[in-house]
């Protein structure tokens, strides 16, 4: 998209480090005091939408903290929108009018997230009045008031999105009420169950960067937190977090003062483009995810060959070693992938069983390798060279055992004007090990 509005030298960054990065920035002549202490970061980003969770591990190094982001969440959509529409529907049930229509009811909601704003705010009234115009030549006399109270406002938003939980509660598998817009909401509204499944899925690498000697059974929690999105103006959703992870810790996470966090991001975008012109400290760590190609066995694509590992940095080129496959060439094929955000130490050409809930599935790369000029072969050996872009997405080259320098590159073809005949045309998985 940004090509196609003219922008060709992209660099694309996550929210959380971006938010990291203007963190870094303003803190750029105090940061070995302002980290002093702190061994592991967490990030929580709650915006609108969605909810992301980073970790990096901070470390001293000549005297200087060097970052190292060391793990990444799934995306969540779980964020302000869904507080709007829980307050929404309590709103509707008061006015005693059954459904409302899709343009009332998302009048509502704008009503209830003025509210919600106010009504978490530290001087909140007791109460709201909201009022939901009518429609046509009744939009005045048509007219509903319904009243929000601020202790229901905060018993549904801090105790129904940030409960007070044991850090081994598990996430709630039921399905929520909280679904509307046919968006896939997760299951579970409850961010800190969300924040505990996190922590367990990466305890290893969050043992190691603390340093940790209290045994496997304790839930390894960060020592410092960096609240970013706009859901955390509301300063008793940031307490509420941070006494949580306090009880997990049995000690007060430090919390690393954000002084715009609506903003932070994109001033951390500007940050970062300063940092790869050399001012300032990069965050390390590489990619966030390892990569996986699933290998068809006998139909079954539940094996999977690691192309490209967690903390490959960007531009790298990975060669599977003693990896041979074989490349079907001059017809439409599908190669399916698979991604792993798991602190497991997977190595390049290393096969494992892609089954697990650590893993998934990625749209399929579709594609039509060409046939070399001339030549009316239709399988190749090739190895495989695979690379983290600048733009962090993966691009996998098939180099020909016999002349290294046939080399093919798989694209995504899904959209575009072959989308229609890929997508009736596409063969099984294309590479198949010899």
């Amino acid at each position: 998209a940004a090509r196609q509005a003219g922008l060709h030298n992209l660099q694309l960054l996550e929210e959380p480090q971006a938010a990291v990065y203007d963190w870094l920035f303003q803190h750029r002549k105090t940061l070995t005091e302002d980290l002093a202490g702190t061994r592991l970061l967490m990030v929580c980003d709650v915006g609108g939408g969605t909810t992301d969770l980073t970790l990096l591990q901070v470390v001293l190094a000549d005297g200087e903290p060097q970052l190292t982001r060391i793990a990444v969440g799934d995306h969540l959509m779980l964020g302000g929108d869904n507080m709007d529409l829980a307050l929404a529907h309590l709103a509707e049930s008061r006015l005693g009018n059954g459904r409302l229509s899709a343009a009332r009811f998302s009048q509502l909601t704008a009503r209830c997230r003025s509210a919600k704003e106010q009504l978490l705010a530290a001087d909140a009234p007791e109460s709201m009045q909201l009022t939901l115009l009518g429609g046509g030549s009744k939009l005045i006399g048509g007219a509903q008031s319904v009243e929000l109270r601020r202790e229901e406002v905060r018993q549904l938003i801090v105790d129904g999105f940030f409960p007070r939980v044991a850090p081994d509660e598990p996430i709630q598998q039921r399905r929520a009420a909280l679904v509307a817009f046919g968006l896939p909401y997760p299951a579970d509204p409850a961010i800190t169950r969300h924040v505990a499944a996190f922590l367990k899925r990466h305890a290893q690498a969050a043992r190691q960067a603390l340093a940790a000697a209290d045994g496997e059974e304790r839930l390894p929690v960060p020592d410092t937190l960096l609240f970013n999105g706009g859901v955390f103006h509301a300063e008793s959703l940031a307490e509420r977090l941070k006494s949580t992870l306090g009880d997990w810790r049995c000690a007060a996470p430090r919390v690393l003062h954000n002084e715009n966090p609506d903003a932070a991001v994109a001033r951390g975008a500007v940050a970062y483009a300063l940092v790869r012109q050399g001012h300032g400290r990069r965050i390390g760590g590489g990619s966030a995810r390892s990569y996986f190609l699933l290998l068809d066995d006998a139909g079954q694509t539940s094996r999977g060959i690691c192309l490209l590992p967690r903390g490959c940095e960007e531009g790298q080129e990975i060669t599977l070693p003693e990896r041979t496959f074989s490349l079907r060439l001059g017809q439409p094929v599908r190669f399916h992938l698979a991604s792993s955000a798991a602190d497991t130490n997977y190595q390049a050409g290393q096969i494992t069983d892609s089954a697990g809930e650590d893993f998934i599935r990625l749209p399929p790369i579709a594609t039509v390798v060409p046939m070399p000029a001339g030549s009316t072969r239709r399988e190749m050996r090739v190895q495989l060279i695979s690379t983290m872009t600048e733009v962090g997405t993966l691009e996998i080259h098939c180099v020909s055992e016999e002349d290294p320098a046939q080399r093919w590159r798989l694209e995504f073809q899904l959209r575009g004007e072959n989308s229609d005949f890929l997508a009736s045309t596409l063969g099984p998985a294309v590479v198949s090990m010899v």
